[in-house]
């Protein structure tokens, strides 16, 4: 699952149905087209490779940012061939220039130009002192190449669909959905859908990191980025600079893994909403954490057959199933949502399901009038169904919702069936699951989040242990990542970043 937020990363839900202009050159001080760069830095894994490595970035000034496009081949395995443009970005350093700092905020499709234009939100003052911001929208991701295979309203009707099928013709329907949005892609994306890889985009973040003059890359990847980051560590482990990963998506975890996780996660995370909710009296809910639990569950029960209405949300005119449950998830990424969706439940319950709608909104990059900022909805499901093969019988994902909803009753349905929109994918996977050790590397800091609930903590401790080099920092508190949320762990992830400490054996926030 993801959000959009600058202050909690992005995590899109596993298989989830789901030009610049005014620029002129300015003064840098980075690697510029007159300002050569030394050739270890730019030295190519293999010589086809050389063109792209050694080109230099033309930064222009963009409302705002520094701008420049990066060019990387289409297919690596043909690096002759086809090329594509990443739209990248840079926010200078403040302060005495220390190096620069590659960013990305998860997703899949999460724009890490954006993400890299909201530096002063995204990093401390200290970082901002040292550290020139630098992001990019991967491969297939708004400014670059963006992948939309469904109008607006399409993706209204595909997101506001039951999410959890009771019977055989709620299954076909669902199955229907799942192949029509796949052809979609396939019809109006071309030849990139089948480049979008996670193992693509770290491939680009060597070139950028090459045509940046940076002889390793010192990154921050939250959530989705933490994916990115890791494969690029097994790719380039004596590449690697200092690295903060936080939330993470580790990578041997199959997609029916990594559901199941995540639905014990928002459970988790569900369940702390609800305890706050009733510690803080007159919560709609109930009088407890189990009957609050039940009443979301029958609350969505309820919606999936009597839908609630809503207005002023373009061609959407009810609050289905669907659309509840992106709501209700929406505020789990961020502590702060909680007073919100608690009056959204108190107006769902009388009838009405506009700020829940609301909520939901804001999961999707959704405006009330039905547009979409970004293709994050619709990208994300390229890149996930070429990262992990997923089964094809719908049997698996009815087997799944029983087997996730004992430990997960509220969540596991939802999550089980998510992997669907992979299974009728039109491109066949082109990853696996695999152990990344990156053996080599510096030393590579990971953060995790005890009740994140779109990343376990769980997940941050495995990854941490599988790298050769990985430093594991633990944040007890909620919400999804935990850079930005406390100044115990922004403390410690500077610390590292400026001045490559790391935190002493179970450091705890």
């Amino acid at each position: 699952m993801r959000r959009r937020s600058f202050h909690a990363a992005s995590a899109v839900l596993v298989g989830a149905s789901l030009a610049l202009s005014g620029c002129s050159l300015v003064g840098s001080s980075t690697p510029s087209s007159s300002t050569p760069v030394p050739p270890s830095v730019t030295r190519a894994p293999t010589p086809t490779l050389a063109k792209f490595y050694s080109q230099k970035i033309a930064w222009k000034d963009c409302d705002g940012v520094q701008c420049a496009k990066l060019t990387v081949p289409l297919d690596y395995a043909n690096p002759t061939g086809a090329t594509i443009q990443l739209a990248i970005d840079r926010v200078p350093a403040t302060g005495s220039r220390k190096g620069s700092l590659v960013v990305n905020p998860g997703g899949p499709g999460g724009s890490g130009y954006d993400y890299a234009a909201a530096a002063d939100q995204i990093v401390t003052g200290s970082i901002r002192k040292a550290y020139d911001v630098v992001g990019f929208d991967p491969r297939g991701v708004q400014r670059s190449d963006p992948i939309e295979c469904v109008s607006g309203s399409q993706l209204d009707s595909i997101l506001g669909s039951d999410p959890t099928p009771d019977d055989a013709a709620e299954v076909a329907a669902a199955t229907a959905t799942a192949k029509g949005f796949g052809a979609a892609c396939k019809a109006n994306a071309g030849p990139l859908l089948g480049h979008v890889s996670t193992v693509e985009v770290a491939r680009d973040l060597d070139v950028l990191r090459a045509a940046l003059g940076s002889p390793k890359l010192d990154y921050l990847g939250k959530s989705y980025g933490t994916l990115i980051g890791s494969t690029y560590a097994g790719l380039f482990p004596h590449n690697v600079g200092r690295m903060v990963l936080d939330g993470v998506v580790p990578p041997d975890l199959t997609s029916e893994q990594v559901a199941q996780g995540q639905a014990g996660g928002f459970e988790l995370a569900t369940r702390s909403y609800v305890a706050n909710c009733v510690s803080s009296g007159d919560c709609p809910l109930g009088s407890s954490v189990d009957a609050g639990m039940a009443r979301i569950r029958s609350f969505l029960k309820q919606v999936d057959a009597q839908p609630l209405p809503v207005s002023g949300q373009g061609d959407v005119k009810q609050l289905t199933e669907g659309w509840a449950s992106l709501g209700i998830a929406e505020a789990m990424y961020d502590k702060g949502s909680w007073s919100t969706l608690t009056k959204a439940m108190k107006q769902a319950f009388d009838g009405k399901g506009d700020r829940l709608m609301a909520l939901a909104d804001q999961y999707a990059d959704r405006s009330s009038d039905g547009t979409y900022d970004g293709n994050i909805m619709q990208v994300g499901n390229a890149v996930n169904c070429l990262d992990q093969p997923s089964s094809t019988s719908a049997s698996t994902y009815e087997a799944d919702v029983t087997s996730f909803s004992k430990s997960a009753p509220t969540w596991g349905p939802f999550l089980a069936w998510s992997g669907l929109t992979c299974a009728e994918w039109p491109i066949k996977a082109t990853g696996t699951a695999h152990r990344i050790s990156a053996a080599g590397s510096g030393p590579v800091l990971v953060v995790g989040t005890t009740r994140d609930p779109a990343t376990p903590y769980a997940w941050s401790q495995r990854l941490a242990s599988e790298l050769s080099n990985g430093h594991l920092l633990t944040y007890d508190g909620d919400g999804h990542t935990a850079y930005g949320q406390s100044g115990c762990v922004d403390d410690t992830v500077d610390a590292y970043l400026l001045k490559g400490t790391v935190p002493t054996e179970g450091k705890r926030c």
